[in-house]
Order: C-alpha cells, then sequence, then structure tokens
C-alpha cells in the first residue's frame, strides 16, 4: 500500500512557528520523523498540536529555519502538492464527502495517480485493512458511523501510496473499541514501513503506537524521549494533565 521508503526520507523541521493575527500558538519547534519510524506529539487542548500538523502541511502561514522531507524543502511547497511528494494528512474531523460513496471518497484520494491497475491494487488493500468500507463499499459516506468514516479517512489518505502519513486525532470520539482498531492499523503500518507523525490527545494510543514522543506545551516542545520512558515520567502528567 506505501511506496518504498528510503533512508533520505526523513522529515527535519526546524523553528517552525505559527501565528494567527498576535497570538502565537507554536513557537520555534523542532521535530525529526526519521524514515520509516512513527513519532507521536501529544499535549492538552490548545497547545498547539494541530496547528504544528497543518504548519507541516502548508494549510497555514508559518515560518522555519529549515522544513525539510528528504531532499525537498517543504517551505517551497504548496500544500495542493504535498500529496504529490508523498504525504498523506488525515485531518482532525475526518471531512469525508457525505454525499459520495465509500468508494468514491477512497478514489479522490488517488486523484494525484493516473488510474491504473496498480489503483485497483490499493483500493483492495485498503479494504483489506477496513474490511467494513468493503462491506459498505457502496453506501454514502454520511450514513457511516463516526468510526467507520475515519477509517474512511485514514483509507482515503493511503490510496495515495504515501511515505509519510501525517495524522490529526484520529481516535477522537471514538469508542475504546474503535480507538483499538485504530491502534491497530497504526502498528500495522508502521510495521509495513510508513513513517508515521501522529498528533493526539490520548495519550496512551500515542505512547502504543510511535516509539518516539514530543510533549507540547503553550506552543512548545517541553519534553521529547522514547515513548516507554515518557510513559513512565511523573512530568508528562504534570505537563499534560496540569498535575
Amino acid at each position: 500500500m506505501t511506496q518504498t521508503v528510503t533512508a533520505t526520507d526523513d522529515l527535519v523541521v526546524e523553528g517552525l512557528s505559527v501565528h494567527y493575527g498576535g497570538v502565537s500558538a507554536v513557537r520555534s519547534v523542532d521535530l525529526t520523523v526519521p524514515a520509516g519510524t512513527a513519532v507521536g506529539i501529544i499535549g492538552a487542548n490548545g497547545a498547539g498540536k494541530t496547528s504544528t500538523l497543518r504548519a507541516i502541511m502548508g494549510l497555514v502561514p508559518r515560518t522555519a529555519t529549515a522544513m525539510r522531507w528528504g531532499s525537498v524543502d517543504l517551505t517551497k511547497v504548496p500544500a495542493r502538492d504535498m500529496v504529490r511528494r508523498g504525504v498523506g494528512y488525515v485531518p482532525e474531523g475526518r471531512h469525508v464527502f457525505s454525499g459520495l460513496s465509500v468508494e468514491k471518497n477512497l478514489l479522490l484520494g488517488a486523484y494525484s495517480r493516473p488510474w491504473r491497475a496498480e489503483t485497483k491494487q490499493v483500493l483492495d488493500e485498503v479494504y483489506d485493512l477496513f474490511p467494513v468500507l468493503g462491506e459498505a463499499r457502496g453506501r454514502l459516506a454520511g450514513a457511516l458511523s463516526g468510526g467507520q468514516q475515519q477509517m474512511l479517512a485514514v483509507g482515503r489518505a493511503l490510496m495515495c501510496r504515501p511515505r509519510l502519513l501525517l495524522l490529526d486525532e484520529p481516535s477522537m470520539g471514538l469508542s475504546p473499541k474503535l480507538v483499538g482498531e485504530i491502534l491497530g492499523v497504526l502498528q500495522r503500518l508502521s510495521a509495513e514501513g510508513l513513517s508515521l507523525l501522529l498528533v493526539e490527545q490520548n495519550a496512551k494510543l500515542t505512547f502504543e503506537a510511535t516509539s518516539t514522543c514530543l510533549v507540547v506545551e503553550n506552543g512548545e516542545v517541553a519534553m521529547v524521549g522514547t515513548s516507554e520512558e515518557l510513559r513512565h515520567d511523573p512530568n508528562v502528567r504534570r505537563i499534560y494533565l496540569g498535575l
């Protein structure tokens, strides 16, 4: 489903800042997603997680000392071309096309690639990853449950065969059972070599889905470490929960 990831496919972000009017949402954030790894960003609501992801995708005005995807300078790549560069994006809130069928939503995810047998192959792989979507392929996306729509949003992003996948709050509003299913999918994608950058409020999910994690507070990186280390760090509880 994913394209082959090479050692040069590192995402490197240095000095990333985002301002909304006079409000500083992200301040000088540094992060790296080495090729083939899964990195998480956690923090309380309003900490700057979503703004960081949207800035990397070029969806909001931002400044950065450097922002590279392999040898590509992302500061010069418009948001509409990110998919063609091999970067998939699952936005917060799913944003499926409710009036289109499940299958048409998925095929829209392959818009940047000419139709060929490979497209059908990737579609079948998405159905294998999310069997419920295969069963509902002819149904309107708006008739799906919230969890199914989240699966559809992830599947749509995978249709472009990304080498790096950015996910914004994929567990939001889901039952514990569905959160577990999403975790299983993320772990499977990571095992297949897809690079992941996961933004989440669900710290437990993030620690289990990633190898490295950043904790953000008030738009800044407060802590960085392995997910296993941070899982047991009392400072994470203080920063994340304010306790």
